[in-house]
């Protein structure tokens, strides 16, 4: 048994989605959450801004004594996660792989990857869909606009829908039959993209794939809560707009006494403001 918290970091207000079905999934386990609102969107900067930036947030959980990392962001997973892996002293789990397996797991040879443009640009999804003896043909999409319209909280507004389906008709010419979200904001946009996808394909949301595995891992090292023990309350924390934050997070978690902190980027480090 462990009874730490389990840590999660994202570029923004997206790896909440993760957090989401951990909720659901882990239910006896704390949360700790570092959304880095202030520097959003990681998507178009150089991944080496981008490893930097994941080592800042991965350090301020680590130092919250957590046993487990998700790192609930594709661009920080495609910059970062394999010296995550290698240097941290705990379990570090990405978004990618996860979405790859689910893919690969589905009949269809047809797979469309819709993620930012540092995901795309990685290749990290591609290249997991093709090698072996893999049949995928893979067709990917940036789509940076979805990511701004989840920021600016009107995710649910008709104009979204409107913006969602006049980008993803670039798929009318590029038929697929699975399509993986790529980035961790994209499941807010669940309904809009499954409409403007059609009924027959079948979406992929990459960062709930990966709390299968955080499950296995957990299981397989005995790291879970005593259900003994009193469960410490989840904290998040955001180095943008308290307020902003607290709103989008209560709303999706569905939980009005969430509490938000904030935190100051201070040289290489995040302090709590």
């Amino acid at each position: 048994m462990d009874n730490r918290a389990i840590g999660y970091m994202d570029s923004g207000v997206g790896g909440l989605t993760v957090v989401k079905q951990a909720l659901n999934q882990l239910p006896n386990e704390q949360v700790i959450y570092v959304g880095d609102t202030a520097r959003m969107p990681y998507g178009p900067r150089e991944q080496a801004e981008v490893k930097a930036f994941s080592w800042q947030l991965a350090n301020f959980l680590v130092a919250q004594d957590i046993k487990l990392l998700v790192v609930a962001c594709n661009t920080a997973t495609a910059a970062a996660l394999p010296d995550l892996q290698k240097n941290l002293p705990i379990p570090v789990v990405g978004v990618i792989q996860p979405g790859i397996d689910a893919a690969l797991a589905l009949p269809g040879k047809h797979v469309g990857v819709i993620a930012t443009e540092g995901t795309v640009k990685s290749m990290a999804y591609a290249n997991g869909l093709t090698t072996g003896n893999s049949d995928k043909e893979v067709v990917q999409l940036a789509a940076p606009e979805f990511v701004t319209a989840v920021e600016k909280l009107d995710y649910h507004a008709p104009v979204v829908a409107k913006l969602v389906a006049e980008r993803l008709a670039f798929f009318n010419n590029q038929p697929v039959d699975t399509l993986i979200m790529g980035c961790t904001h994209f499941p807010l946009l669940e309904g809009f993209i499954q409409a403007a996808m059609g009924d027959k394909v079948h979406l992929i949301n990459a960062g709930a794939e990966s709390i299968k595995v955080v499950e296995k891992i957990m299981a397989k090292n005995d790291l879970a809560h005593d259900v003994n023990e009193p469960l410490a309350a989840n904290r998040f924390y955001t180095t943008g707009a308290v307020d902003e934050f607290t709103k989008i997070a209560q709303s999706w978690l569905a939980d009005s006494q969430l509490s938000v902190q904030g935190l100051a980027i201070n040289a290489d480090e995040l302090v709590v403001r």
